[in-house]
Parts: structure tokens; C-alpha cells; sequence
């Protein structure tokens, strides 16, 4: 931990470094900008998911809104046959750094400070006001970071790191710049988690007991295979050291391999999901998405203790992540997260909320859920048999009234909020970086436990993971035998409604109790 701690600080440094080298202090957008005056938007990683971004601002521009598409960076010059728009217009069409930029209408002649392959050109450039992050996982806590320094705002996508430190580095960067940072989770432009999260905070639902989530697919040719490579994907055309990152830091280490280490690849470059230098497969890619909205629901952040489990059961195509995987997350508050999928079947387990007093099951799906039932419980005094979460008609409805595009959604709560003064308001987005820390923390967790078969406990006061022991059952013991009193464990944090043991014991548990030296605990 001590080297971890001056790996920060030297991070912190190296970062106010960087911003004074580009002459761009922190404070320099501190100065919102005219109502006349555009945001302009430099756009890293020109992939797929980025052409989403990008139509949006395009769209946001022809509406009036006082934003541009300023920049584009990727390092490869890109495909227009790839990635067209169906029933499209206005023509866009592409992926890649060339075509990007003519679907922002950026001129080919604008120059490195406006197209680039290397994303400090954009950084540097001081009329750049908002970086959109959109690379492979491993690029985005160093290019978000720089972008803080160099005054920037960011909405970075999801996952919004590779590793837990880098996530706690890029939270420690945005308080230390006062930045505005968006972590990609469009779901959570929905208002169906924060009305299930009133719910919970009124104590309706009793003690929270357990989440459950998942993210099933299904594909003939594998995940993310899906993404075509072509013939003229080559080192002519795509900068393979750039993207690999061996030349660059982060808190004294790497970003990737070298092309020795690992040689130019198609599948690599263009299906990067599906290897460990790169990403963490359906975890950190798919989980995140779910694990983001749901501990938000519930009200948690940072777990106490993360399994992974799962394996390569059926995509045997090369790849080194799981097909299916599972993981269970464990809280102080005294509750259970799982997050569960396979790539090789589309029926989902469902997302719920469980509580003493009832279960919370959210309906619909894609963009913006429909909203959610909350069903009660009934309780006996003996066993009960098994029954499904909609056997009983519902006691509260939330119906959303929300629909379309979510990442648009997301997009204008973003902007609000770097148009703001308060320093405090402008960074209470929609989707933060400390939530986006904490659920990437919970599924990274995950991936480490599958990996390395150890179950992780998380340190909150180091913030680090460290390997589990059996702590965290005997503390749950202890407190059974303490009847459920609270601070029976250091640091409890008792979820909204909990007083306790809320069981009501039949009268023959009188008669409970050790025999010393042979006298009846029931006084007899």
C-alpha cells in the first residue's frame, strides 16, 4: 500500500505538471461560456459505440444547441463502408478517424490540432472544452486524466477504467480539478433506480436483503466476433503501438504490451473485448451496465467481500475471456449483490430487489426499463413452499414516464451540468465517477476472483483489495449470537428500516439456551 500511496501522489503531480505544460490550467473552463459560445467536443476512440456519441452532438448542433463536434482522434484511419446508418439522411457512415471526421464536418485540412492519431493533440488544443472518451478500457483513465489536468470536462465510457486503482486515480483527479466527468451507464438517465431507491429509503421494502441482475446474449459466431476485421486492417493503416500502449504510464505502470510482447493481430485490434490486456469481457463490458444501476437502487456502493465464478464452456474461438460467469458481491450493510450471464443463451435471470417486506421487480427492458412492481410478503410460522415473485397481486407500481435515447439523456444531464458555476452542482451528474468506481471495483473484483480463485475483501479506508479469510463469517455468527445488534460489527452501516432482528421467535425458543452445570435454562 505504501508504494500505492506514492504512486498517487506522484500521479497528482505528474498530472498539475502536464496542465501547466499545456498552459491550460484546471480553472481554465472555470469560466462558463457566453450563451453564444459552443461547447466544443474532441472525440477519442472512433469506434462503434463513439458513432453513437457522435450522431448526438451532430444532432445537438443541427438542433441549435450551443455544442460542435471540434475533434476527432483514433489510430486508424478508418472504414466509410463500415458502420452506416440505416434510413440515414444526412449520410453518416464509417468508423474510424477519417470518416469521423466527415461526419462531424470537421475540414480534412483542419489540421493535427483537430484530426489526429495521437489524443494529446486534442487535449492540447485549448479550444477543445469537453473530451468524449470511447477507446479500448486500457486508454481510459490515462486520457481521462490528462484531459482533467488540461482543463477538460469528460464523459467517458464504460467500464470507466481497466483496473480498481485506475478508477480511484480518475475519482481522486476529478475532485483535485473540480471537473465535471460523466461515467457512460445510460441506464442511469432512467428515473425508474432512483424511485426504487425512495422506496427503499422509506423503509417500504424492510431490510434489503439481496440484488439480483443479469446481462444474457446469444450468438452464432462468439461475442464481440461480431465486429468485422477487414483485409486492409494493417500497421499501414493502424497505429498497433499506440493502441497497444507500451509507451505510456499511469502510476509508474504501463498501459499494455510492447509489439514484441504481442505482434500485430486483426482479431486483437478490432475484438479487443475478448482479451485480458485489454478489457475484462462480459464483466466489466456488460456487468458494469447492470451493477451500476442496480447498487444505485440500493443504495450501496464499494462491497465488502467479491467471489467470481464461471469459464470457457462453449466459445472455444481463441478468446481468453469467460462465456459464463457469475459473481456475488457481499455488503457491510448487510445485504447481496448477484450478477450472473452466458454468452450462449438469452433468457434472462431478471432483476430484482429483495427485501423482508416485499421484492421490487423491475419490467421491460432496453433503453428505459417500463418501471417496476413491488410485491409483499407473507410470512408463516413454518415452512413455506417456493413461489414466484408475481404470484401476488402488487402493492406499489412505478410506471416510467421516460422513453427514446438514453445516451442522448445522458448527454444533455452532462452538459447542464458543465455549464454550471457551483463547483459542488456541476459534478453531481447522473452517472459519477465515485458510483462508476464502485461498480467497476464490484465486477473487477470479479474477474480477479475467477482468475486467481481467491475470494477479495475490499479495504474502504486503503481502498485496495486484499485476500479474503473467513472474517467475514464468524462477524455474521457473532452477530446472531449478539441477537443483531448493530455494532456487533465495527463500521456497520444499518440499510434504511433495520432495527435489528425483526423475526418474532415462537414461544417454545424460551427453552433455548446451554445447560450449566446441568440447570435448564427455562428454569425448570
Amino acid at each position: 500500500m505504501s508504494k500505492s500511496n506514492v504512486n498517487r501522489r506522484a500521479f497528482i503531480a505528474g498530472t498539475a505538471a502536464v496542465g501547466a505544460a499545456m498552459n491550460l490550467p484546471a480553472a481554465s473552463y472555470a469560466k462558463i461560456k457566453a450563451a453564444n459560445e459552443k461547447l466544443k467536443v474532441g472525440f477519442l476512440g472512433t469506434g462503434g459505440r463513439c458513432q453513437q456519441h457522435i450522431d448526438i452532438i451532430v444532432d445537438l448542433r443541427d438542433e441549435g444547441k450551443p455544442i460542435d463536434p471540434f475533434a476527432v482522434c483514433d489510430v486508424w484511419d478508418g472504414d466509410e463502408t463500415l458502420g452506416k446508418r440505416n434510413n440515414d439522411k444526412k449520410n453518416r457512415t464509417g468508423r474510424g478517424l477519417y470518416p469521423s471526421a466527415k461526419t462531424c464536418g470537421i475540414p480534412m485540412d483542419a489540421g493535427k490540432s483537430r484530426i489526429s492519431k495521437n489524443y494529446e493533440d486534442i487535449i492540447g488544443n485549448k479550444d477543445v472544452d469537453v473530451i468524449c472518451i470511447a477507446t479500448p478500457d486500457h486508454w481510459h483513465a490515462k486520457m481521462a486524466i490528462d484531459a482533467m489536468a488540461a482543463g477538460k470536462d469528460v464523459y467517458m465510457e464504460k467500464p470507466m477504467t481497466k483496473t480498481i486503482e485506475e478508477a480511484i486515480l480518475v475519482v481522486d483527479a476529478a475532485q483535485k480539478f473540480g471537473r465535471t466527468v460523466t461515467v457512460g451507464v445510460q441506464s442511469m438517465a432512467d428515473p425508474t433506480w432512483q424511485a426504487a431507491l425512495d422506496y427503499i429509503k422509506a423503509g417500504k421494502l424492510g431490510h434489503v436483503l439481496q440484488g439480483t441482475t443479469s446481462y444474457y446474449r446469444n450468438s452464432s459466431v462468439g461475442q464481440w466476433r461480431y465486429y468485422p476485421i477487414k483485409k486492409d486492417m494493417t500497421p499501414k493503416t493502424i497505429d498497433w503501438r499506440k493502441f497497444l500502449g507500451c509507451d505510456a504510464e499511469l502510476a509508474g505502470k504501463k498501459l499494455g504490451p510492447t509489439p514484441e510482447e504481442m505482434p500485430f493481430d486483426r482479431a486483437i485490434w478490432g475484438q479487443w473485448r475478448c482479451y485480458w490486456p485489454f478489457g475484462g469481457g462480459m464483466f466489466t463490458d456488460l456487468f458494469v451496465h447492470q451493477t451500476t444501476h442496480l447498487i444505485a437502487a440500493m443504495g450501496v456502493r464499494f462491497p465488502a467481500r467479491v467471489v467470481g465464478a464461471g469459464g470457457l464452456y462453449m466459445e472455444y474461438d481463441g478468446r481468453d475471456v469467460p462465456d459464463t460467469a457469475t459473481v456475488v458481491a457481499d455488503y457491510e450493510e448487510g445485504c447481496q449483490v448477484i450478477i450472473s450471464a452466458t454468452m450462449c443463451n438469452d433468457v434472462q435471470l431478471g432483476e430484482r430487489i429483495r427485501g423482508h417486506l416485499g421484492t421490487i421487480n423491475f419490467t421491460g427492458g432496453g433503453d428505459y426499463m417500463k418501471g417496476f412492481e413491488v410485491n409483499g410478503q407473507f410470512f408463516s410460522g413454518g415452512p413455506s413452499k417456493p413461489k414466484g415473485a408475481e404470484a401476488d397481486k402488487p402493492i406499489h407500481t412505478f410506471e416510467n414516464p421516460k422513453s427514446g435515447n438514453a445516451t442522448r439523456a445522458l448527454w444533455e444531464n452532462f452538459i447542464s451540468h458543465v455549464q454550471m458555476t457551483d463547483k459542488v452542482k456541476r459534478r453531481d451528474t447522473l452517472s459519477t465517477p465515485e458510483l462508476g468506481a464502485a461498480a467497476f471495483a464490484t465486477v473487477n473484483m470479479g474477474v480477479q476472483s475467477y482468475r486467481f480463485g481467491k475470494a477479495l475483501f475490499w479495504d474502504k479506508e486503503k481502498r485496495v483489495t486484499k485476500e479474503a479469510d473467513s472474517s467475514w463469517a464468524t462477524q455474521w455468527e457473532k452477530r446472531s449470537k449478539g441477537r443483531g445488534k448493530p455494532n456487533e460489527i465495527a463500521g456497520f452501516n444499518p440499510p434504511a428500516g433495520y432495527t435489528g432482528s425483526s423475526l418474532v421467535p415462537p414461544d417454545y425458543q424460551k427453552l433455548e439456551g446451554p445447560w450449566v452445570n446441568g440447570k435448564d435454562p427455562a428454569g425448570e
